[in-house]
């Protein structure tokens, strides 16, 4: 039985959900959800320029997992990116 999730602490509201190729209608893209942690991980290391340590205290969770959730925002922007996909950011679950 795997280990439950352990919260994260998530200090955002963007003012946008939504990101896509200029010129395609959103309902023809596939999307990449990023979820509300890798927006937080990234907002906190690569805007607010926070080493990894600093950045997983703030979010209150190991650098380990900070590590694997910044890697797995990064993938997912890379697919959008290079496959045409719009992004979409579900901020369903966070606490503030």
């Amino acid at each position: 039985m795997p280990k439950p999730r352990t919260p994260r602490f998530i200090n955002f509201n963007p003012s946008v959900y939504f990101f896509k190729p200029q010129g395609v209608p959103l309902r023809m893209l596939e999307e990449v959800i990023l979820e509300s942690d890798e927006y937080e991980a990234m907002r906190l290391h690569d805007i607010l320029e926070f080493d990894q340590k600093t950045a997983a205290k703030k979010m209150k969770i190991s650098q380990p997992t900070f590590a694997r959730i910044l890697n797995s925002a990064n993938k997912k922007i890379a697919e959008a990116i290079v496959k045409g996909k719009a992004i979409r950011i579900n901020s369903a679950n966070y606490d503030k």
